[in-house]
């Protein structure tokens, strides 16, 4: 009978266990873990985001792997977990930066446009027919728009319960332990763009030291730039300049 009832909360999408856990949501967050990492850094100039590709196959090319994504003029976001799940998160989010755009003529807030997001997660922890996304995003750009000259930087992050959380640097994926360490080493509120580029990828090479520019995708958001994604040569240049330092 024990054995029946454990089944039955671990089959549950929207039940509690009696030690108050919501086993679906648990394991969401596994398929989180088991992935490969992603990486925001706030800056004093703006965000930095970075996702190491994780080919199943020698044979595929890894740029067909998405994990960044340009959701507004100002905005992006970096995923960890199952792609496909990712996907439906990214579109779900353009949407509702067009549907700001259109409603209220004029750019959607950093942190509004995360809580649409994370509530619309939590949506499917709390209904019947459903499953939890295996997927978590950070999501990092300007608040106040690329042409505000007093735009800040702002880094969120989702989890597949649809919390919400600011961060000046995290990771999401695999490899948590050792990147987070490097980040918290390295971080400081005088951070420049450059010095926040440089921190995520010596956190990405502490998790894997043989990594190559062609297994990463790499973006920044700044106020005067708006979303940059980087070409594999400049990534290239960057990580041979951090094997010189």
């Amino acid at each position: 009978m024990r054995g029946n009832d454990q089944q039955a909360y671990d089959r549950g999408t929207s039940l509690f266990s009696p030690d108050g856990r919501i086993y679906q949501v648990e394991y969401a967050r596994e398929a989180v873990s088991r992935g490969a990492p992603s990486v925001g850094v706030r800056t004093q100039d703006g965000v930095v985001l970075a996702a190491q590709a994780q080919a199943s196959s020698e044979l595929m090319e890894s740029e067909s792997i998405e994990k960044l994504h340009k959701l507004d003029d100002h905005i992006g976001a970096a995923s960890a977990g199952h792609v496909a799940d990712a996907r439906q998160l990214i579109d779900f989010a353009r949407r509702m930066a067009q549907t700001n755009h259109l409603r209220y003529g004029e750019a959607i807030g950093v942190e509004t446009l995360t809580k649409y997001i994370t509530d619309h997660i939590q949506e499917n922890t709390q209904r019947g027919g459903t499953r939890p996304y295996g997927a978590a995003l950070l999501i990092g750009g300007i608040e106040g728009g690329v042409e505000g000259e007093d735009g800040t930087p702002r880094l969120f992050s989702a989890d597949p319960s649809g919390t919400p959380h600011e961060w000046k640097a995290t990771i999401i994926g695999g490899g948590r332990e050792e990147i987070q360490g490097v980040l918290e080493d390295g971080w400081s509120e005088e951070l420049t763009l450059e010095e926040g580029l440089k921190l995520v990828l010596r956190s990405l090479r502490e998790h894997d030291e043989e990594i190559e520019a062609d297994a990463l995708s790499v973006a920044s958001i700044t106020v005067d730039d708006g979303y940059e994604a980087y070409e594999p040569e400049e990534i290239d240049e960057l990580l041979a300049a951090l094997g010189d330092e």
